[in-house]
């Protein structure tokens, strides 16, 4: 296959300003190194923890683009506090896309390589909002057949996150979750392992169409934190389920704390589970989203056995090793279109992506509004 000279691929840049731009730049066309491949990007998604390199912590209410085609750049403001938190990346252009999929065109010599010519893969290796990307031949998913690179191109943030929640769990010696923004892509996937696992899982929406959408899906234990029995609601289903873990995609605000005051009046409710210190198990809730951008909020009233931390999907990928990866990995090729399919709300160019309305859409972390960029579209 004959190839151009150079590609098109996306980068963020802080400018000393203090404004935020993000465009399209043309980049020689890389050959692959021994173990290396080149995929034609035709498929990757855009995830929230793709929003904090686009964006970081520019004002994007007031964004605005200007040209157009390929040469449209997006441009937003940066407060002086925003400036002071991403001081490190002031006048660096960061390639951004986390994932995506696409056709393997061109590989280096050592076997695993040669091996995936002209095959459909999903790669998470950065820099995936471009035409084309190199990548290690070690980070690439081959597709099974029938596959397309719109069905694999979210075949690792979202599966591998939610396979890695119940990984989690059995890990630290839980039995059952909670999870919040419950009906995303993500939330789906997660409601669909835990059925295939007969785990008890406790859905957290915020709109009634979102729990009519689960219940639909099998879903038994949903509560929808905009109603006034919220806490009671949410007491209820953990005690039923008995969970004491919980993944928060929100972030900020006081869920967390409500969720673990909930995780600690279901436990008052069983005799003997309870001390002048509180309950006695420990109660954990992971924050891995930032929805909700302001301070995390606790309101300490569940005693001393509880926990609230960051958890980062590369970060527990490290921690369990390859074995596991791998493992793991084998499930999302073999369910990718039923356990871990997703559903897109729009299909979009890499330089309708940088369209200030566009971006208005899929910047506003709406449930179920998930964006697919097409590089070669």
């Amino acid at each position: 296959m004959s190839l151009d000279s150079t590609y098109l691929q996306m980068f963020s840049t802080l400018t000393p300003e203090g404004e935020l731009h993000l465009e399209l730049k043309e980049q020689p066309m890389p050959t692959p190194g021994e173990n290396e491949v080149l995929i034609r990007v035709e498929a990757t998604p855009i995830n929230p923890s793709d929003h904090g390199v686009m964006f970081g912590w520019a004002s994007m209410a007031s964004a605005s683009s200007s040209g157009s085609g390929a040469d449209t750049v997006l441009s937003a403001p940066v407060s002086a506090q925003g400036m002071a938190v991403m001081k490190a990346r002031i006048g660096q252009s960061l390639a951004v896309g986390n994932e995506g999929a696409g056709t393997v065109v061109a590989t280096g010599s050592s076997e695993l390589a040669k091996g995936l010519d002209g095959k459909i893969v999903a790669a998470m290796g950065g820099g995936m909002y471009g035409q084309y990307r190199c990548v290690d031949a070690s980070v690439c998913l081959p597709l099974l057949e029938g596959h397309t690179a719109k069905d694999g191109a979210s075949s690792f943030v979202n599966p591998l996150t939610a396979l890695c929640m119940i990984e989690t769990m059995n890990l630290e010696g839980h039995t059952a979750l909670v999870h919040t923004a419950a009906a995303s892509n993500l939330g789906q996937m997660l409601n669909r392992i835990c059925l295939d696992g007969g785990i008890d899982l406790v859905n957290v929406v915020r709109k009634d169409e979102q729990e009519t959408l689960l219940r639909e899906m099998g879903a038994k234990y949903v509560v929808n934190s905009s109603k006034e029995s919220f806490m009671a609601d949410l007491t209820d289903a953990i005690h039923a389920t008995g969970a004491t873990l919980a993944f928060d995609a929100t972030g900020g605000g006081t869920l967390a704390s409500t969720i673990l005051s909930a995780m600690e009046a279901a436990a008052a409710r069983t005799p003997g589970a309870y001390s002048i210190y509180g309950s006695v198990k420990h109660k954990q809730v992971y924050l891995y989203g930032g929805l909700d951008t302001s301070a995390t909020t606790l309101n300490r009233g569940y005693g001393m056995a509880w926990g609230v931390g960051g958890w980062l999907l590369p970060n527990f990928l490290a921690r369990v090793g390859q074995e596991v990866a791998t493992r793991l990995r084998t499930r999302v090729a073999t369910e990718m279109k039923t356990t871990f399919a997703s559903n897109y709300t729009n299909e979009i160019s890499l330089a309708e992506a940088l369209d200030a309305d566009v971006v208005a859409q899929y910047n506003s972390k709406s449930t179920g509004k998930k964006f697919l960029i097409c590089p070669q579209k």
